[in-house]
């Protein structure tokens, strides 16, 4: 017997038939999918010490699970000191099951234990059902020691679906445990 991890059981046994008969859709193929979930950090001061990136690569590993890859300057900017070919952040990309088992800690213990947490803002979709949050520092998730963190680091996490709306996409990770806000 495989390993499912306990979100995709969820969304096929519960959020695809509560979304059909919600949206009206015919087929539960239309029914929106959570695709794939992006983390992007921009590492302030990595132009001037090396080591940053490699401590910033470690913690983003340790929190998704998944190798984090160092992101290239593309060209130079004198007013940032940035030049082309300096790594200036950091990228992970999940997908299957990894992605559900991180949405799973994310919702259940990370979120949570964010200081005066009162729910993620309703209003950050993209217009095209994904979703964007910012985390302002890493230590919320339970994998990272604080007392080995030298600088709190914020970063964000898009959430990808295949959603052709704002609403679809809301409804969708609402199914998925999301805590949105209450007020719009």
């Amino acid at each position: 017997m495989t390993y499912t991890p306990r979100l995709k059981e969820k969304y096929r046994k519960e959020i695809v038939p509560a979304l059909q008969k919600k949206f009206g859709f015919k087929s539960p193929m239309r029914v929106p999918v959570l695709k794939k979930i992006c983390f992007n950090q921009g590492v302030n001061g990595a132009v001037a010490d090396k080591r940053l990136i490699e401590s910033v690569v470690n913690e983003l590993t340790l929190i998704t699970g998944q190798k984090a890859v160092a992101t290239i300057a593309k060209k130079d900017i004198s007013n940032f000191k940035v030049r082309k070919g300096v790594p200036i952040g950091v990228k992970v990309t999940l997908r299957g099951n990894r992605m559900y088992e991180f949405l799973d800690r994310l919702t259940a213990v990370a979120l949570p234990r964010t200081r005066d947490f009162k729910g993620v803002n309703r209003n950050s979709f993209d217009g095209r059902g994904n979703y964007t949050l910012g985390v302002k520092e890493q230590i919320i998730f339970p994998e990272i020691d604080i007392d080995k963190v030298t600088k709190m680091n914020g970063f964000d996490i898009t959430l990808v679906t295949s959603a052709k709306s704002n609403e679809e996409a809301l409804a969708l990770l609402e199914g998925f445990g999301v805590p949105f806000s209450k007020k719009q």
